[in-house]
Order: structure tokens, then C-alpha cells, then sequence
């Protein structure tokens, strides 16, 4: 294990779960398990060379595959669908002739594919539903809370921190449309024969077009899809996996936005990510509180962004009917997104079930800034007490650049409220300032828009997958 090479995705940062989904073992099994099905459905069709015993021999090896006669078939046959046809047949000697009986390699590789794709994106729903949870109890609980909003990464109008937590929860809740849409739309490849014209087929039925039709809709029906892609060449279309690589690589821009936010309110020691009592920051500085999960988030985000054009590049460069020029990019790249956004979420998830939230910093930060925002209002007060407002106006301008000069240039904390306070031309003393300086004036519709938006949008589809959520474990 430690003198080769072993991708971190596998050893270091994806699930049981999902590892398996991409085992070789859970292919093998279901490309026996492809075969009995073809099996039976061209036994319930008419194909007499199919006895019921036949189908009794291949199901008591469907899962105890004996995968050293396969390893050393391939080395020989260099094929690998054909190395496990000769392994299966020996296992089943009665049932061997009948094995993969009109199907091309695709039968069993592409329609396994899109069986553990359809898992797997089940899987990522799951895990996708219990960070929008999590995210949604995080909004609702601190949708009062006032703190700076940003643009340009400059301080600018008030927020609250329920609110800007609704932009990430409201990213993640396209994602999970966007999956479900991708989702409700796989198909299986089907039984389609070697250009996808099922020709071999339609000869095994004496030029039967509607049994040929059955086949393929009964096929479709046992491996528990309602339909199958209606015209593909020897491989379903590969834009297919393009379509699921793009969908799982939204959820990565989503969880990457999501990171480098967190990463910044970090450094401002306004929000951070959980850190327990014997993690290590840093092997050098001992007082450091890295915010490595959310730095691990922002890495596999990019790989698998970065991942999503092998898939488009793979369906733009096939050749009329198949090139085999697909087969070892797919391997790498699909599973791997997989296992890649799988671990995203777990993170994810493992972030926002125990973010911690610094109110007196957040408070302080507002302070630092809202005097300067104030200033219209303060105005306005003025001029209610009997102030000209173009003269207020102009002092108001010249103070608020002395308090800039005193923060920027001295180093000073904002004096701007003393210095309105002390000219009497507005008549304000600091408490009649401090009273219009109140964040909660400040954030407009905050809290209603993150209830408005939770109720509406987000409770209606958690209620939906009520019983469908899962727990998940962080590995490091």
C-alpha cells in the first residue's frame, strides 16, 4: 500500500459509499447482472436455446466472480468483457453458449455505467439535501444579525449574516435542481447491437421489429429504468457524461464560492470554520487557526471544474458510430468527480454543523464603518432640528474625510460621531447619534427576505425528501 502510488481521492478523502459504487467488483457484478437479464427477457421472447436452467446456473455465480480466471483470460484475450464471458462460462458450463447472446461490449460496459451513474447521483443528492439543511437551520438562526455587506470586497451596505448565508443556500438548491433534472433524464443504453442499429438482434428474432422492441423495453424494465436513449451508435451519446460532469462541477463552483467566503470571514475573525481542541494549525506558528477545510473545499473544487471539459472534449471528438479514444479518459475522469464532489460535501457538510460566529467582532467591524453610512440620515435629523441642510451637507463631507484621514492615515479608530457631536450646528448629542446608528436600521429586508425565501423555496423541497437525507463522516 505505501510503495505505490494511490490517488487521495480513494485513500484520503472520499466515502465508503461511494468508493464502492466505482469498485471494480460492483462493475463485474453488474455486468452479470446485465446478462442475466438479457438472458431472461430473450427466454420470455421466444428464444428456445435458453432453458430456465441456464438462468438458474448464471444466477448462483451472479456475485462470486472468479476474478482470477478473468485476470488471466485478459492477459491472453486482451479484452476485457470477453476475459469475464470465458470466466462466467466456466463457472456456468451448461449456460456458457448463451452468455452475452447478441450484445456488443457496450451492452454491458455503457449500460453499467449509467446504472452506477444513476447511484451515484443519488448519492450526491442525498449528501447535497443534508448540507442545504444544515445551511438552511444556519440562515434562519442568525437572519436578524447584522454585519458589513461587500462589494469589490469594499464594505458597503448592511447585510445580515442569514442572508448572505440564503446566496450560498440559494447556489446549492439550483445544484440540487440541476441534478434532479439530470437525474430524472438517464436512460439506459439499451440493447442496441454493435452500431446501435440492433441488427444482430433482429436476426435473433427471424426479423421480428416488435419483439426486438419488447426486448429492449423488458431489459429496460428488470434493471429498474422506464426507457432507454432512442438512437445511440455502438455507445450511448457521450455528451451524457458531459452533462452529468457539468452538473457535478456546479456543485464544486457553489461549495467554491461557499469556501473562499468563509476563508475571508475567517481572516476577519468574524466566522469561523470548527477547529477542535487538538487540531494543529500551523507546524510552525502555534497560535494559528487555518481554515483547512475550507481551503481543502476550494482545492477539489478546481480539480473537478478543471475535470468537467474531459468529458465535453471526449463527446466533441468521437468519430461516427465510436472511437475507442474515450475509454481510458472516462475511467479517470468520471469516477473521479464523483469522488471528488463527494468529498466536497462531506466537508461541506462537516463545515456548516459547527460554524462558529463572532458577534462582538462583527459588531465591531460594523461599528468601524457604519458612521460613515449613517451620514444621510444624520442629515435628515439635523435638518428636522432645525438645521440648513446644504451647510450640514458640507461640514458633514469635510468631517467624514478628517475621520478617513484619522482611520487610513493615524491609525485611529473613527472619531466621525465626535466630531458631529461636537459641532453645534446639528444639534445631535452622541446618544442621538448612537440611536440612529443601529445596524438593525440598516439591513433593510434581510430577515424577512431569508424567512420569505426558506418558506417559499427551501422547507417545500426539504419536505419532499423528508426521509432522505443522510449522515456524513468526515475522514480528515
Amino acid at each position: 500500500m505505501y510503495n505505490e502510488y494511490q490517488s487521495p481521492l480513494n485513500s484520503r478523502y472520499s466515502s465508503t459509499e461511494m468508493k464502492e459504487l466505482f469498485s471494480s467488483d460492483k462493475k463485474f457484478k453488474t455486468w452479470r447482472k446485465l446478462w442475466i437479464t438479457l438472458a431472461k427477457a430473450q427466454m420470455e421472447l421466444g428464444i428456445d436455446a435458453i432453458k430456465s436452467e441456464h438462468i438458474a446456473e448464471l444466477e448462483k455465480y451472479a456475485d462470486n466472480i472468479n476474478y482470477d480466471r478473468a485476470e488471466e483470460a485478459e492477459k491472453s484475450l486482451r479484452h476485457d468483457v470477453m476475459a469475464h464471458i470465458h470466466a462466467y462460462g466456466e463457472q456456468c458450463p451448461s449456460a456458457k453458449g448463451i452468455i452475452h447472446l447478441g450484445a456488443t461490449s457496450c451492452y454491458v460496459g455503457d449500460n453499467t455505467d449509467i446504472i452506477i451513474y444513476r447511484e451515484a447521483i443519488e448519492l450526491i443528492r442525498k449528501k447535497l439535501l443534508s448540507v442545504i439543511k444544515k445551511l438552511r437551520d444556519f440562515a434562519l438562526e442568525y437572519k436578524a444579525l447584522p454585519t458589513l455587506g461587500f462589494t469589490h470586497f469594499q464594505p458597503a451596505q448592511l447585510v445580515t449574516v442569514g442572508k448572505r448565508a440564503s446566496l450560498w443556500l440559494h447556489e446549492l438548491m439550483m445544484d440540487l435542481e440541476e441534478l434532479a433534472f439530470v437525474n430524472d433524464n438517464l436512460k439506459l443504453r439499451g440493447v442496441k447491437g454493435t452500431t446501435g442499429t440492433q441488427e444482430s438482434f433482429l436476426n435473433l428474432f427471424s426479423n421480428d421489429h416488435e419483439k426486438v422492441k419488447q426486448l429492449e423495453k423488458l431489459v429496460c424494465k428488470n434493471l429498474g429504468f422506464e426507457s432507454s436513449y432512442p438512437i445511440t451508435g455502438q455507445t450511448f451519446s457521450r455528451k451524457v457524461e458531459s452533462r452529468i460532469l457539468n452538473t457535478l462541477s456546479q456543485i464544486a463552483q457553489s461549495a467554491y464560492k461557499f469556501s473562499n467566503d468563509l476563508r475571508l470571514l475567517q481572516s476577519m475573525k468574524e466566522i469561523e470554520e470548527p477547529f477542535e481542541k487538538t487540531q494543529i494549525g500551523s507546524s510552525a506558528m502555534a497560535y494559528k487557526r487555518n481554515p483547512m477545510r475550507s481551503e481543502r473545499i476550494s482545492s477539489l473544487a478546481r480539480y473537478v471544474i478543471i475535470n468537467s471539459l474531459n468529458p465535453a472534449i471526449t463527446a466533441a471528438t468521437q468519430w461516427f458510430e465510436r472511437t475507442l479514444d474515450d475509454s481510458a479518459n472516462r475511467r479517470i475522469s468520471i469516477p473521479e468527480a464523483f469522488l471528488a464532489v463527494d468529498a466536497i460535501l462531506g466537508i461541506y457538510n462537516n463545515i456548516v454543523s459547527g460554524m462558529v460566529v463572532y458577534k462582538k467582532v462583527i459588531h465591531q467591524h460594523i461599528m468601524a464603518e457604519i458612521p460613515f453610512m449613517a451620514t444621510e440620515r444624520i442629515l435628515m435629523e439635523a435638518v428636522k432640528r432645525g438645521g440648513d441642510r446644504q451647510q450640514l451637507h458640507e461640514k458633514i463631507r469635510l468631517k467624514s474625510m478628517l475621520a478617513a484621514e484619522n482611520v487610513k492615515v493615524h491609525g485611529k479608530e473613527n472619531n466621525l460621531i465626535e466630531l458631529i457631536a461636537k459641532d453645534e450646528s446639528f444639534n445631535l448629542t452622541k446618544d442621538d447619534i448612537f440611536s440612529i446608528l443601529d445596524p438593525s436600521k440598516y439591513t433593510g429586508r434581510s430577515k424577512e427576505q431569508v424567512e420569505e425565501y426558506i418558506r417559499d423555496h427551501v422547507d417545500p423541497v426539504l419536505a419532499v425528501y423528508s426521509n432522505y437525507m443522510i449522515d456524513i463522516e468526515l475522514n480528515v
